[in-house]
């Protein structure tokens, strides 16, 4: 319930400023506004009251919200009003330039307020990350995939396409959507190349979770009770230094090492109190003891913490917001590439909200609220009949040809998009209620 209440807090946050946007300035050019809807009433309402000449309410449907405009045809798809003659206080009737601005005006919202959100965020709790430099100070580990890629236990990586990520959850995004990376590997520098391919896999098996730091020291956290571990009486603090006489630095070098000895007894020569003793223990058929490995804590040991004054928030925030609009260009042109498989793992609310924590948490709300702002700014900009973009997209060809599009072929215009838009609405939410679904019952 409270990942529920978060999505709905954001998406009410997000929807109701950018619909703001188009109202304030379509009453600017005294364009008459018919609705004001947070949500969609496809059939009906859950609340709605007329005060003046606007309608005012919120739907059923969590997947937007409008603001109906006189004269214009839209998600509503009224096409009755444009039977008539043009009236002053209808879109239509306006020039380009101000219909263009009105069409671009939630998406300025969205984009001031991702730029407001994050210079109170920076000036007030930080301007946080995990660094990029502390995590891979012993170098990283990669999953099989990664491995598979090309990637080595123990690489650094220096550069992406040229450049150095200090955030290292934006590192791990950067090597998914770049083309070219740089590792040391053994004090050299190798360059690395990964197909779509190869993405594809990663991002379907393993994601931003295929390399993370290389733990030094194999130090005993838990044991499991009936373990092998337990049964060898290994103990809590224990340091494994070897297996086999053969030395052990790093818990990936331990995994490996232990998988060759599958079913088998091994020796293990343990730091226990500063004294090195051996002990004898059985691998099972996975190639495990059956102990949990002492780590450290991303966000305590690796988190950088900016302390901003609100004179540096500011610039900082618009870095920021820019940053994340590159981000959403490149997760465009990543899902448009069919080999990438990027397109299957698009969520829709219902699959964002899942992966929402299950305590509320302002800081992280609001953080999430603003990286939200900017990819439904770009999604609105995006040239797609139904979207902002779209619209916006047949004014500048207007103004540039001065020849407006019949109304007749915007009803039809519109209606394509609306049928892309919902079928690809279906498509998203049908998956991941699915999954919702299959991970409950099956």
């Amino acid at each position: 319930m409270i990942q529920l209440g978060q999505i709905l807090f954001i998406l009410s946050v997000l929807v109701i400023l950018h619909e703001l946007g188009h109202y304030v300035a379509a009453k600017i050019f005294k364009v008459r506004i018919e609705k004001f809807y947070l949500f969609m009433d496809a059939g009906f309402a859950l609340v709605k009251k007329k005060i003046g000449e606007t309608e005012w309410g919120i739907g059923w449907l969590p997947i937007g919200g409008y603001v109906k405009l006189s004269g214009m045809i839209d998600e509503s798809m009224d096409t009755e009003q444009m039977k008539t003659p043009p009236q002053p206080w209808e879109f239509r009737s306006k020039p380009a330039w101000q219909r263009l601005i009105i069409m671009l005006g939630g998406i300025i919202v969205n984009i001031i307020l991702a730029w407001f959100i994050y210079t109170v965020v920076y000036s007030t709790y930080g301007q946080k990350y995990i660094s990029t430099e502390r995590i891979q100070e012993n170098g990283l580990v990669f999953g099989e995939v990664g491995q598979k890629a090309g990637f080595r236990n123990g690489d650094k990586i220096m550069e992406v396409d040229g450049k150095f990520q200090p955030n290292f959850n934006r590192m791990a995004l950067d090597v998914l959507l770049g083309d070219n990376v740089q590792v040391e590997r053994d004090n050299k520098k190798v360059n690395l190349v990964l197909t779509d391919e190869m993405k594809a896999e990663i991002i379907g098996k393993e994601g931003k979770q295929f390399m993370g730091p290389r733990w030094v020291n194999v130090k005993i956290d838990s044991i499991f009770p009936d373990s092998n571990a337990k049964k060898a009486a290994l103990k809590i603090g224990d340091n494994i230094v070897g297996i086999n006489g053969i030395k052990v630095t790093y818990f990936d070098q331990f995994g490996d090492e232990l998988a060759k000895h599958k079913n088998d007894s091994v020796m293990l020569d343990v730091n226990r109190n500063q004294q090195v003793i051996q002990i004898k223990a059985l691998v099972t058929k996975d190639g495990t003891l059956g102990f949990k490995q002492k780590t450290k804590a991303l966000k305590d040991d690796y988190l950088v913490n900016n302390q901003l004054t609100v004179g540096e928030a500011i610039p900082a925030a618009v870095k920021e917001s820019w940053s994340l609009l590159v981000y959403n260009v490149k997760h465009f042109k990543l899902i448009l590439r069919p080999k990438t498989e990027a397109y299957k793992h698009v969520k829709s609310p219902v699959g964002i909200a899942r992966a929402l924590p299950d305590e509320w948490n302002w800081e992280f709300i609001w953080n999430f609220t603003a990286l939200f702002s900017i990819g439904l700014a770009f999604m609105n900009l995006l040239p797609i009949p139904g979207l902002d973009g779209g619209h916006s997209l047949f004014i500048i060809a207007e103004m540039i040809t001065g020849r407006r599009l019949s109304e007749k072929a915007a009803g039809y215009v519109q209606t394509v998009g609306m049928i892309i838009l919902l079928s690809l609405m279906a498509l998203t939410f049908g998956k991941d209620i699915y999954q919702l679904v299959a991970d409950k019952f099956f």
